[in-house]
């Protein structure tokens, strides 16, 4: 489990016992996620299926060619678009999407065999939207595959297979009525594998991304499923859930909607823990000798900071999504608390509040493990002198000399190279000093003079 930290030298290491206690904490978690996927594996074929067409009837896609805006033009004659065979016909649209067609769009309508004869038997169903979201999309791949290069593959390979993943076992699962909590959990617990793994490597430092998260996931679910129940949250307030519960009986929409407050967090939650994950372990590579008391607070500083931003960024997201219910509630004659406490809205703030407590519980427990599992400073600072060691150690370079032109790269390499005179027993006796001292020292003399044997020797 080795790498690069960013600032160029080599990450550290974990010792052989940490990798090995990481691995008895990832492999039974790894091993009671294959089982409950296995438990909850929904059977496909007695899902029920949504029938969106009717005998006789099927899509097709008209091209439009003419829009009639005037107050008295029958509906009939509105919108005339072009068929695919060249043929033009009139296309039935609701009033409220008139004004939104333009020559040129394309829409998706429906044909209805037994309106032949009867008018236009062609009604506007959606718009077309492939090209626009296309194009999106393959900006967005481009853009990342530019910037995050073999990361931003494996990325775009791990988001791949997470949404494959929801819509072969979550979303089945949930139609068939098996319980939501273990659904969600199963579901969360997967997807981290995958893409955290994927996207960062199997390391120390992803594993403890992945340990983090875990604990920010089980706060979550526990507080979805209290607050669900303690605030009696149906999840029957929006059109869509009762729609659903008509299709699909069996389906749990408090459970859906628990399932979807778990689900929701895990971005940002995947986000903060190998954030901070990543900080600590740049922090040791930049400073060897510090303890691990100050890798945690110097990586909670870090993490007080994305605390703070990313909060209000999750609260932002859900405003954003929900926005015309939230146009609707400012227009309101109901008190403010009130409001806020109502069915539509209450689902909204619980979400919110949930997923930011996760949030906040997973950046101080995925930054101690880190400070427990990149090293302590005596093996940090035997790798910054040597090299070499348990941890694997940082690879300390200070670069080119600015004023000597000299690259100073360890304590080791300026010891050798500054002073031959030293006997081999006084070198062993010294204390290797710090690399930013020795930078300093070799600076102030030339590698003959006492100043520069003294800080090749260690001595004060």
């Amino acid at each position: 489990m080795t790498g690069h930290v960013h600032g160029g030298g080599t990450e550290p290491r974990a010792s052989r016992r940490v990798r090995l206690v990481l691995a008895a904490l990832v492999v039974p978690a790894l091993l009671v996620t294959v089982l409950g996927a296995w438990w909850l594996w929904p059977d496909r074929e007695a899902l029920p299926v949504l029938r969106t067409t009717a005998p006789g009837t099927t899509f097709e896609r008209v091209l439009v060619t003419s829009v009639d805006l005037a107050p008295d033009a029958p509906p009939e004659t509105q919108v005339v678009g072009e068929l695919a065979d060249g043929s033009s016909t009139p296309v039935l649209v609701p009033p409220e999407y008139v004004p939104e067609v333009e020559p040129g769009d394309v829409l998706t309508v429906l044909y209805l065999a037994e309106a032949v004869g009867e008018g236009s038997p062609y009604v506007f169903v959606d718009f077309v939207r492939d090209a626009p979201i296309g194009l999106l999309a393959a900006v967005f791949a481009v853009l990342v595959l530019a910037v995050a290069r073999r990361r931003g593959l494996a990325a775009l390979a791990g988001l791949v297979v997470s949404f494959a993943g929801i819509a072969w076992f979550t979303l089945p699962a949930l139609l068939e009525g098996r319980p939501a909590v273990p659904v969600a959990l199963v579901t969360a617990s997967a997807l981290m594998f995958v893409l955290l793994y994927l996207a960062h490597g199997v390391t120390a430092r992803t594993t403890t991304a992945l340990l983090g998260t875990f604990g920010g996931l089980a706060a979550t679910a526990l507080l979805a499923g209290w607050a669900s129940g303690a605030a009696h949250l149906t999840g029957l307030v929006d059109e869509n859930a009762l729609d659903l519960r008509q299709y699909a009986p069996d389906v749990s929409l408090s459970g859906v909607l628990l399932c979807g407050i778990v689900v929701a967090g895990l971005g940002v939650l995947n986000d903060v823990t190998i954030t901070q994950a990543s900080a600590v372990w740049e922090l040791r590579a930049s400073a060897p000798h510090a303890s691990r008391r100050e890798l945690y607070t110097r990586g909670m500083r870090i993490g007080r900071d994305h605390i703070a931003s990313t909060v209000y960024t999750v609260a932002f997201a859900y405003v954003g999504a929900a926005l015309p219910l939230v146009l609707l509630v400012s227009l309101s004659d109901r008190a403010l608390l009130g409001t806020l406490t109502s069915g539509e809205i209450a689902e909204e703030v619980v979400r919110t509040l949930v997923g930011s407590i996760g949030l906040v519980l997973a950046i101080p427990v995925t930054t101690a493990v880190a400070a427990l599992v990149v090293g302590g400073p005596a093996a940090a600072r035997g790798d910054a002198a040597g090299g070499r060691g348990e941890q694997g150690g940082a690879d300390v370079k200070g670069g080119a000399d600015e004023r000597g032109g000299a690259e100073v790269t360890s304590s080791a390499d300026v010891t050798s190279s500054a002073d031959e005179k030293c006997s081999a027993d006084e070198k062993r006796g010294a204390d290797a000093p710090e690399p930013d001292a020795v930078s300093a020292r070799a600076r102030a003399g030339a590698p003959g003079d006492p100043p520069a044997r003294d800080a090749a020797a260690g001595t004060p």
